[in-house]
């Protein structure tokens, strides 16, 4: 829990000139307690909503800017200019969600794999208002939000800032090094396999990519974004006729897993090694993995309240789709399903066709991935650790380039180094996935309203986000988190059937998470083990 003391009083020193301007538009001379996150994130909320006028009932001890900290908020403020349609484009995004759905599908069977979308695709809802929820309440002009990791500090302190930044540079670069895997499997495929080395093949993509990754700016993404979902949905479609009207690809289910030819066998239920159930269902884990970056979405989002709007659409869209499109091509294909599963047609044109609109939308996620991930990498390398210039700055741009570089080549390694989609995406779902979609959302919001309760700050919490602010009263008795006293109040609240569930959701999440490592673990030293499968850095094709 993070370390907090009794609020002060806000208006304690002020003058005459302080009392009589209605600014946010300076720094509190004393480091921020939660309710002063609270107040400030109300002002703001309430700007977005009805305008620069709206002004905070109360007076706000308040202190002019230095020159460096209002670089940084010009800077903040380039970047807030997405709506939610864009936001909608950007979450869908996401590549290899649907195409490895028939994968994960074939590892479980038809009852769990349709109940365990459908569940998890309600919880992963739930976990992503969580995150916006706690957004709007904390994020302000003063005291921005800037990552996933700045919400994980506010509520749960430095320690766990940092748990998140390095899971969530962790999970970026995998993602990345992923689709350029996935995007070197589609150039071998269409040259017809082995025309040249495989890890030249990857090479080439995370070229490709160290070019787009330029981009700064999310905004300049929603074009890209928007096109790479309407050609997803056409290679969704297509592959769908192709799969039905041509036998599985046997030579590249063969490479993949070792599986010889056959006849095509699906189940209700499929009696597989645990290991590679859980790694199915680390796959599943792997469409809703968007959570991981939705308050960076936020971050750069005009009116962040209507974050829902994007988020909900999305997901009813990567649920029915997602879902519908891993039962057909896994009742075509059984046990011979890829973990692209447009690689699994055996005409050579109908695999070109997905290959060729897989290698665009693949480096536009993969763009976006980096995108994302070379931001989290600056804040808190270059602007936090070293003080260094603002990113939309003449200097951050020059920062910016070198900094794509090496995260592109560090994607290249470990595309490299595990070349099989189907484990390594299960991998990274395991780390890195459960934890920012199912473990860490409940485990802050459970912080959140204990502390909010321990402050007697529940009649500010409870307020309407985007109303015209009051000034906030906190009635907190003075104890601290050495006092049993402050636990009880926190915890045995109104809310202890809610904070219950949390809690819930939390142990459960996480035990998941340590089952899901172990399968991934397992599912690629027997890939390794497998005669078919491509080595670490060599020329041999997986598929």
């Amino acid at each position: 829990m993070a370390s907090e003391k009794p609020d002060e009083k806000i208006d304690a020193g002020t003058t005459t000139s302080d009392r009589d301007s209605p600014a946010i538009s300076a720094v509190p001379t004393a480091a921020p307690t939660l309710r002063d996150r609270l107040q400030y994130a109300r002002i703001t909320r309430a700007k977005e909503r009805h305008g620069e006028s709206v002004a905070p009932d109360g007076p706000l001890h308040l202190v002019k800017k230095s020159v460096h900290q209002e670089e940084f908020d010009t800077a903040r403020r380039a970047l807030r200019t997405a709506s939610w349609i864009s936001i909608f484009f950007l979450i869908t995004t996401d590549i290899l969600g649907p195409f490895n759905a028939p994968f994960a599908i074939s590892q479980v069977g038809y009852v769990p794999g349709t109940i365990l979308y459908v569940v998890m695709g309600g919880v992963a809802a739930y976990t992503g208002l969580i995150l916006a929820r706690l957004f709007c309440n904390l994020d302000s002009d003063v005291y921005p939000v800037r990552t996933y990791g700045d919400l994980g500090y506010i509520v749960l302190g430095p320690v766990f800032k940092r748990i998140c930044d390095i899971l969530q540079t962790l999970q970026l670069i995998i993602n990345v090094g992923l689709i350029c895997l996935s995007n070197a499997q589609a150039v071998e495929q269409i040259a017809a396999n082995n025309k040249f080395c495989f890890s030249v093949a990857v090479l080439i993509w995370t070229l490709a990519g160290m070019v787009v990754g330029q981009i700064r700016s999310l905004k300049a993404y929603g074009w890209l974004a928007n096109s790479a979902v309407w050609l997803n949905l056409i290679v969704i479609f297509t592959s769908m006729g192709f799969v039905a009207h041509s036998p599985p690809n046997f030579a590249s289910a063969k490479a993949a897993f070792g599986i010889d030819p056959g006849p095509v066998m699906k189940s209700a239920f499929v009696s597989l090694p645990l290991s590679s159930k859980v790694n199915g269902i680390m796959n599943m884990v792997f469409a809703y993995g968007g959570a991981m970056i939705f308050p960076e979405f936020l971050a750069e989002m005009r009116r962040p309240m209507d974050f829902w709007k994007g988020m909900a659409c999305a997901q009813i869209l990567i649920t029915v789709v997602y879902l519908l499109y891993g039962l057909f091509v896994y009742s075509f294909q059984g046990q011979f399903t890829l973990a692209l599963a447009f690689q699994g047609v055996s005409k050579q044109s109908w695999q070109d066709l997905g290959n060729v609109l897989g290698l665009i939308t693949g480096l536009i996620a993969a763009g976006l991935y980096g995108n994302i991930g070379i931001k989290v990498a600056y804040y808190t390398i270059i602007e936090e650790w070293f003080k260094g210039p603002p990113l939309m700055s003449r200097k951050g741009r020059v920062t910016w380039t070198f900094m794509v570089i090496i995260y592109w080549a560090l994607a290249f390694v470990i595309a490299s180094a595990i070349p099989q989609v189907q484990t390594i995406s299960g991998l990274v779902a395991a780390i890195c996935i459960m934890q920012f979609t199912y473990s860490f959302p409940p485990l802050m919001l459970l912080a959140y309203k204990m502390r909010i309760a321990a402050n007697g700050l529940q009649k500010a919490d409870n307020a309407t986000i985007g109303e015209m602010p009051s000034q906030i009263e906190a009635e907190d008795p003075g104890d601290t988190w050495k006092d049993f006293s402050r636990w009880k109040r926190a915890f045995f609240n109104e809310n202890v059937v809610f904070n219950t569930f949390n809690l819930i959701l939390f142990l459960g999440s996480s035990a998941m998470a340590c089952l899901g490592m172990f399968g991934s673990g397992t599912a690629i030293k027997a890939t390794f083990d497998a005669g078919g499968a491509a080595t670490s850095f060599g020329c041999g094709s997986p598929v």
